[in-house]
Formats: structure tokens, sequence, C-alpha cells
């Protein structure tokens, strides 16, 4: 898809000036970051998925797959951990977008913390975004801005702030700082507006602008899609590759693609598989859940396909041998059921619009429209094939499993289903190594400090006399050249109660109010043999090390993101007595 920009006239002068510019490449590197959502460990093909992404397994094989990456299991804290290189709570966003009374709990990226733009910025670096921004509650078009991207450390911003929402009409589509209308904006007006391209086109268009305005800085573009996040949207062209690969179900997709992650080195062959979450000869609705999975392919296809736009980009300004490329997904795949069943009783889409059309200049506001543009109200549930505008409908648990194949979980859990990605590095100037697998557990923590390192940047002790908390990452550097990246401190994990701790090869994980399980992640990395009971010790160990890491990372108490306990007339009765 090309889009029309205004003026048309800068993509001709980018690629006049690019062709002029000296070869010498600058001494630092770009840095591209690129994150999915609510994908799992196997979809995509250089991690065992049957799904079409050339440009990712193109960077995988020029570059180096990390085996055991982790998230936090969550979007917004996700988001805020690899934005800062702290642990989500110690950025203020623990769960969700809700103040929920505590520090760690306020969810809302606090001053305690720097961005990578932040941090990035003062080195000279050229700074943009295309994406999900989602670490603010202040979404509203008129109201505070100051944890938006561009006061956070961008020059650049094309995307939403909000964490959900249509593909075809996003809520909180905003650029730089004022809120738009896909229908309405004088800049970007391709054939078929859809969300995936439109953060592809603008990461292509930062890049060209940049070559430019500001060919001798480096630049750091953090690109943010919201594929494959609910709800099932996707192109019909896209879609149409699909057909009846799913057909066989749940089981025969995950079979294939574990064995394709044993050959491919991903997956040890002595892990067993963790059972299976549904049966397919159950599967009542068995037409629409396979078009389930065949949108929900076509959203990934789509976005490596936008990923491999950015690429050529990179080659046509001569900055791709120079530009440290990561790619990562934000939590394992969603088991969500939302928009599996009907809604307000509507079962099909009408023939006609039954509401008041939306006007072109109407921001969009709702993370679930409840309408169309032209006045179609939204439907849920199998009446009809999800993919198309005015359908919202999630791919739902069975295909989740087929995603995080072959471990346990999901999203929201920290077992290893809802916190293991992919982890691509890409960089032809430094990554050259013979085997490109790299088998060290790293963590979300560790791209801030990866990113300050290669940009040889100043990582602050205080900003405006505000303190600024210090990295808890490492840099992935010496990976790149086949070296220990020398972590000192264990891994921890917290949301919504369920916790862990991965220290070497042990994981110490429990869901919340359950617990502690014990796994050897060397020997049975799909945690299907529990040793708490034979190790007590050890058990003990790591758990008192987690508590001193709750402790100092603002985790507790225990459950506080389920806000603070309202008040009785018990506690307001002790509360005063104890004032006396």
């Amino acid at each position: 898809m090309t889009p029309r920009w205004m003026p048309l006239g800068l993509i001709c002068v980018s690629a006049i000036f690019s062709l002029t510019r000296a070869d010498e490449q600058k001494p630092r590197p770009n840095i591209i970051l690129i994150m999915s959502d609510d994908m799992g460990f196997s979809d995509i093909g250089c991690y065992g998925g049957e799904i079409n992404t050339p440009t990712l397994n193109g960077l995988a094989a020029g570059g180096l797959r990390f085996t055991q990456f982790y998230n936090t299991s969550r979007c917004c804290p996700t988001r805020a951990s690899l934005l800062t290189g702290l642990y989500p709570h110690q950025a203020g966003v623990g769960w969700m977008m809700t103040d929920r009374g505590y520090d760690g709990y306020r969810g809302d990226l606090n001053r305690n913390c720097r961005t990578i733009a932040e941090a990035l910025r003062p080195a000279g670096y050229a700074t943009y975004m295309a994406g999900k921004w989602h670490v603010t509650p202040q979404v509203k078009p008129d109201g505070p801005k100051d944890n938006w991207p561009l006061q956070r450390g961008f020059d650049r911003f094309y995307g939403t702030i909000h964490g959900a929402g249509s593909f075809y009409d996003p809520n909180s589509l905003t650029r730089d700082n004022t809120q738009i209308s896909p229908v309405a904006d004088p800049e970007y007006q391709p054939e078929q507006y859809y969300y995936t391209d439109a953060i592809s086109d603008h990461a292509v268009r930062y890049i060209r602008e940049h070559e430019e305005q500001s060919a001798d800085k480096p630049f750091f573009l953090y690109v943010a899609y919201t594929a494959a996040h609910w709800p099932m949207h996707a192109l019909e062209k896209d879609i149409a590759k699909y057909r009846g690969k799913y057909d066989a179900g749940y089981q025969a997709v995950r079979e294939a693609r574990l064995e394709r992650s044993r050959v491919l080195g991903l997956i040890d062959p002595g892990w067993g598989m963790t059972d299976q979450a549904e049966d397919w000869d159950k599967v009542k609705n068995r037409e629409w859940e396979i078009r389930c999975m065949e949108v929900y392919a076509a959203m990934v296809d789509s976005m490596d396909q936008g990923i491999g736009r950015i690429v050529e980009t990179l080659r046509s300004v001569n900055e791709f041998d120079n530009t440290l490329i990561f790619f990562l997904q934000d939590n394992g795949g969603c088991a969500e059921g939302l928009g599996r069943a009907p809604r307000d009783g509507l079962l099909t889409r009408p023939d006609k619009p039954t509401l008041a059309p939306m006007a072109g200049t109407t921001l969009q506001t709702e993370m679930i429209p409840p309408q169309t543009r032209d006045g179609f109200p939204t439907i849920m549930g199998p009446g009809e094939m999800p993919g198309p505008d005015g359908t919202y409908i999630a791919y739902g648990r069975g295909w989740a499993n087929v995603s995080n194949t072959p471990f346990r979980e999901y999203k929201h859990w920290v077992h290893e289903g809802g916190i293991s990605t992919p982890l691509i590095a890409h960089w032809p100037a430094k990554i050259r190594r013979s085997v490109n697998l790299e088998h060290q557990p790293s963590h979300l923590i560790d791209i801030m400090a990866t990113c300050v390192d290669v940009a040889g940047a100043d990582y602050p002790t205080q900003v405006d006399g505000q303190a600024i908390k210090p990295l808890e990452g490492v840099s992935l550097v010496p990976a790149f050249a086949n070296e220990s990246v020398n972590r000192k401190n264990p891994l921890f994990w917290e949301h919504e109660g369920n916790r862990a701790i991965r220290d070497g090869k042990w994981k110490l994980v429990a869901k919340e109010n359950k617990p502690w399980e014990l796994y050897d992640m060397v020997a049975d990395r799909t945690e299907l043999i529990d040793l708490a009971e034979t190790k007590p010790e050890l058990v003990a160990t790591l758990a008192a090390e987690w508590d001193a890491w709750a402790e100092r990372a603002e985790v507790l108490p225990l459950g506080g993101w389920r806000g603070k306990p309202k008040p009785t007339a018990k506690t307001k009765q002790k509360t005063r007595k104890a004032a006396n």
C-alpha cells in the first residue's frame, strides 16, 4: 500500500538525497525497537510458526535469536519496563492504567525513571515513535499530556495513547500532541486505512525525513504494533493466504510447531509438551473458529510486510548495516474471550445502517467502538466472521495455547507461556556469530542498558532535582560477540499476584494465592515436573530473594494491584484513636 503523503514531494527529495549521501557509516548505530502485541513464542516462522514472516526470518538468519528472553506477561507493564530499563512497579505501572493507591501501582509512568528516548536524546539521537503507547491513563484529547511520547523524550509520534481498539478506526489516534480522526487526517490518506499499515508507513516516513533533515545524527525509532491483539481485524487480501491452513485444528498445529522448534534448536527434545487447552472435536462453530486463526495469521503477516518496508527503507538510505534492530513481543498469547459471545442481542450485521453515521472529524474514543463510521453496529460472537470493520472478536484460548507452544499458561500469568518472547537482534556491523542462537536468560530490563551502551549515552542519577532509579538490567552487547552478559542478579516477576524468580537454571513460580512451584529450566522448561517438595531449602532461599526484591521494587503489598482497601467504620475509628 502506498500512502499519499502531504506533500508528496518528500519521498522524491529523500530518494535523491540518499543517492548523494556519502556511504560512510556513523560511529554510533541507529536503533530500531519493534514490538508486537499479544503474540506467543511460536507464532513467527523463525521460532517454529507456519505464519509467513520472511522479513523477521531474514533478520533472524542474519542476526541473533534469543531463546530465553522474557517480558512481564502484560502489555502496559511490559511497555513501562521496556521503555525505562526498570521493573514495571518501579516505573509506576505494576498493573493497568488505574491508580490503585500505591506507588508501584499508579498506572502512570512516574518521574523517577527515564525512557530510552529521554536517555538517548541528550547523547545526540533523534527520537521517533509509531504505534501503541499505553503507559498513562490520560488519553483524552483535552486532558493532561505530561506522559505522552513528546513529553517523554520523543521528537515525533504517530499512534495511539490507549492500549487497544479497532484497526480501522483506532481510538486515541494521535499525531505528535494532537488527536486525529483517520478519516479527516490531512497528512495520511491511504486507499484503505489499516492501523498496522499506518504504523509501518509512519515509521518509514520518519526514517526518510530523518535522512533529509538530520542525516548527521543517529536515530532511535520505537515501533509498537498492535498486531495481533484483539479484535481480529485484517485485510481480506492477507486473510486469503491462510484459507485452509488451520482446518486440522489445535493439536495438529501445535505438534507441527513443536517439531519445527526442535529442529531450529529453540526447544530441547527432552522437554515434554504441555496439555492441550481445548478439544477440537467439541468446537461448535468450527468454520468461525478456523477463521479466527486465519485472521490472526493475516495480522502477523501484515506486520511482517510493514517491517519489510522499514528494512527496505534502511537499505535505500544506506543505513541498514549500522542499524541495531530489535524485535520482541509484549506478552504471551492471549486466552481472553472478549467478543466471542454476542453482545446486546446482536447476532449478525443488519442489511442497512441502523445508527447515525459519524462525521469524518469526530474522534473515535472507545476501545470497543459501538458502531462503524457509516452507522452499522459492532458485532461480536460467532454470528459474523472476524476480520472486517464492524466486528470485534478475540481468537480465544484454544489458539492462544497454539501460539504459546510448547509452554504453560498465557498472558497474565508468569509461567513460561505468559512471559516467553522471541527476541531478534540484527546489526550487521557488530553481530557476526557463526551460531545465531543465544541461550542466556534475558529480560526487558536489558534493552535500555543495551541502548545506553551502544549509543554511548550517560544514564542520569537525577534530572531537575528528581532522583532517577538506577537501571536494573545488563547490556546484551557481550552476547553479540558470544560472551557472557555478566548478570549478577536473578530475574523477577509479579503480575496480578502471580510471581516468579529465575536464578540460573532454577525458576520458582506461583499463581496468585497458590504455593510456590520449582522447575529446572535446563531439564524441564515446559514446567511439567514440580520439584518444590524435593528441594525445600532451595525453595526457601529463592522465595526469600523474591521477598527482598518485592520490597525493594515497590511490588508490595502483594495484591496491591487490587487497590487499597476501602476504610470501614472500624478502621476509621482506629485511625482517629491513633491520631489522638
